[in-house]
């Protein structure tokens, strides 16, 4: 199930996600649109997808993931198909509805549902690595080869390509390997009131506004670090290269976050991983113009790129179980999604009024609000006594 779940979280991440860059250009020239009109409709994916964040976590707890993720598969199948046949940007729009839709249902939230929900103790930490680890590549992987078929074939058949090699992957490796929880499924009754309980309480709200700042801090340089580089006086195949460094550094840092867990308690981890990330960002616009420091600045940014991604659900199920760790995911999600649509158009509009330092000043100021918000959890466990081990149940 683990494998399977690494094949179609790269392959979804690769084809419902990152391959929409590749398609901005020839799709603005067809459809006579401009490049921001164009590129709200995956804004709009990413908002859709948000809002319907909790209802998928309810279902997961309570029915599990394969169904699911097999109608998600076929959805976002659809979805592609269709959006190879769009001719204005109403159209493209509804299409990413659907896209935002399917992909709540088939994504990192719902495979770490499934997960979670299977796995105890290390072995969850392993097996949330693996697929991370793995589908950390979607977009060393699916660029490229996204750039090819469009080059080769035009962008009409490279969708309908993608969509044939994503339902023929993704369906039936969910029908078939997807597995829902071993146990049944608390009674709705005890979930509703975990899940009170949780949104009563200042821990939930804390571990949401840290991965909410840390998301979107990490978005706004994964759309503009590429810009900002040029800005800085390096080539754009350097400013590219140097940007890309940034997956491969997330798998590098989900590996030795999973490392330390054994030693550490995962929310100091994460926050000095936090703190790390901010003083990148500031240092950015004091060494970016030499190459070395460029590329060191990057490094050190890219370490955290994809920590929270293991440490959110890790946390989560931690302090709250797992009867209800979709809902509660759910939940988390609906926020942290909206701010991850919204701060890189937030920031571009900063980087025209005030410039790029101080862009890269607000992405350091939320890297320091998430670390902030991981230190005061991890303190308010420790003193209501629900802190975890320093190893992972």
């Amino acid at each position: 199930m683990v494998g399977a779940l690494a094949i179609t979280q790269t392959i979804g991440y690769g084809v419902l996600y990152y391959a929409f860059s590749v398609f901005i250009t020839p799709m603005s020239r067809d459809l006579h649109a401009g490049v921001a009109q164009i590129t709200g409709a995956i804004t709009l994916s990413l908002l859709v997808a948000a809002s319907v964040a909790p209802l998928v976590g309810h279902w997961l707890d309570r029915h599990g993931g394969r169904r699911l993720m097999t109608a998600g598969s076929v959805l976002g199948a659809a979805a592609v198909l269709a959006w190879s046949q769009v001719t204005d940007v109403l159209q493209l729009y509804a299409v990413c509805a659907l896209l935002g839709v399917g992909s709540a249902m088939v994504l990192y939230e719902a495979a770490f549902a499934v997960i979670v929900a299977w796995f105890e103790s290390m072995r969850r930490a392993r097996a949330l690595l693996a697929v991370t680890v793995v589908a950390g590549f979607a977009s060393s992987i699916f660029l490229p080869l996204t750039g090819f078929l469009v080059d080769r074939y035009g962008w009409r058949t490279a969708l309908v390509v993608l969509a044939c090699a994503y339902a023929l992957v993704t369906v039936p490796l969910h029908a078939l390997t997807v597995r829902d929880r071993p146990v049944p499924a608390p009674p709705a009754g005890g979930r509703r009131r975990i899940v009170g309980d949780a949104l009563r309480a200042w821990p939930f709200w804390l571990l949401t506004t840290a991965f909410l700042a840390q998301t979107a801090a990490v978005a706004v340089m994964g759309v503009l670090l590429v810009t900002y580089l040029i800005t800085l006086g390096h080539s754009p195949v350097f400013a590219a290269t140097a940007a890309g460094l940034l997956g491969v550094l997330s798998v590098t840092g989900r590996l030795v976050t999973t490392g330390l867990q054994a030693r550490m308690r995962i929310s100091l981890i994460t926050a000095t991983v936090f703190v790390l990330q901010g003083t990148a960002a500031l240092l950015l616009p004091l060494i970016g113009r030499d190459a070395a420091g460029a590329i060191a600045a990057v490094v050190l940014f890219g370490l955290g790129f994809g920590v929270s991604t293991i440490a959110r659900p890790a946390l989560v199920a931690d302090r709250y179980g797992t009867a209800a760790f979709a809902t509660l995911t759910g939940a988390m999600t609906l926020p942290i999604k909206v701010g991850h649509a919204l701060a890189p158009l937030l920031a571009a509009a900063l980087a025209q009024a005030a410039g790029y330092p101080a862009v890269m000043s607000a992405v350091a100021g939320c890297c320091l609000v998430g670390a902030l918000s991981l230190l005061a959890y991890d303190r308010r466990g420790r003193t209501d006594g629900t802190a975890p081990p320093r190893h992972v149940r």
